[in-house]
């Protein structure tokens, strides 16, 4: 029987206490909380009397700890670059929460430090690639039923006035290091890995700081496929998370459920042929009724701990981990060139 990792997370926050610790409820054959570190004192404590681990207040002491294998890494973004290279030159492996860091420059530099340590100390917590809904969405494009999917609209919106530290610059605020490595990452998978064009736009909308808090930008994949992305702080009324346009139908997101339009499968489009001449009547109307199927599903679910069960099999295993170091490393590229777009 393989042991339990035994980790040591960096950073008792709203991601490591309020995210990490709980995800890993049930877990214990997986995962032993072996040391923590968090510059609040009353953190580290309660952690102690919860765990019996030991405590640390500087990341330093943590990574020459002999017994942690994996350091968790949970702190800020403006931190996460220090601590990740830290816990790689100390020899541990590392699992960093998103974003990697601040900048792609940064995030090569990462990257570049696990290859030099043979490739394999280096892992990204990019969860909502596991959602439910967007691995469902994927298996709804790959099934055929909506003909070619040529344009998918993905958004997170709320009304959110917020004013914590995730508004701020040099901590690494703003929605783009906030939900874009997430959103991000789902539109590359959409377009195919990759992208020939990308247009941009950010505004501050409703946040204090000095951050934007709406993004805006559309993909033309490199296959050829449309993919719109809005992540907003600044709006009031709710929008479909999923929009998706076929050759032969359409869904949209309604929440727990979403409403499918499709041509019926046995239904052959027939190839037309242009006419030229004005027809009569005000509007158009095609010859033949089509065979839509209309169907309002629900949505299925999950916990989003997929990740540490993947991590796990990894280390303990030595299977591949999904989300490969290239593809983590272009997601902080999109997000510097959205940047760039608009500074």
């Amino acid at each position: 029987m393989n042991q339990p990792i035994k980790l040591g997370i960096i950073g008792l926050g709203r991601a490591g206490y309020g995210m990490h610790l709980k995800e890993m409820e049930g877990k214990e054959d997986l995962f032993s909380i072996t040391a923590v570190c968090d510059v609040e004192p009353d953190r580290c404590e309660r952690m102690k009397e919860k765990y019996g681990c030991k405590t640390y207040k500087n990341v330093e002491d943590l990574v020459e700890n002999p017994d942690v294998e994996v350091v968790d890494i949970a702190t800020r973004s403006c931190d996460h670059f220090c601590h990740a290279k830290t816990a790689l030159e100390a020899g541990k492996i590392v699992f960093l929460e998103k974003p990697i860091c601040l900048t792609y420059e940064e995030a090569k530099v990462l990257m570049k430090t696990n290859e030099m340590l043979g490739g394999n100390k280096l892992f990204i917590r990019h969860n909502r690639r596991f959602e439910a809904k967007f691995m469902q969405v994927n298996q709804i494009i790959e099934s055929g039923i909506l003909g070619d999917v040529y344009l998918i609209r993905r958004s997170v919106a709320h009304y959110s006035p917020r004013s914590d530290w995730q508004t701020l610059s040099q901590y690494g605020g703003g929605q783009l290091l906030n939900w874009g490595p997430h959103i991000v990452d789902q539109a590359l998978r959409f377009c195919g890995g990759d992208y020939k064009k990308l247009q941009a736009i950010t505004r501050q909308v409703t946040a204090a700081g000095d951050c934007e808090d709406f993004v805006r930008a559309v993909f033309e994949g490199v296959n050829d496929r449309i993919v719109e992305i809005e992540i907003s702080g600044g709006t009031a009324l709710p929008i479909p998370e999923y929009v998706l346009y076929g050759t032969r139908g359409a869904l949209i997101d309604k929440g727990k459920t979403y409403t499918i339009k499709y041509l019926d499968e046995s239904y052959v489009i027939p190839k037309r042929k242009a006419d030229p001449h004005t027809p009569e009547g005000a509007k158009f109307k095609a010859s033949d009724p089509l065979p839509f199927v209309e169907e309002e599903k629900e949505w299925e679910t999950n916990q989003l701990d997929h990740t540490w069960t993947y991590l796990y099999k990894t280390v303990r295993e030595g299977k591949a981990y999904p989300i490969k170091s290239e593809e983590a490393l272009k997601v902080m590229e999109t997000i510097d060139e959205i940047k760039r777009q608009n500074a």
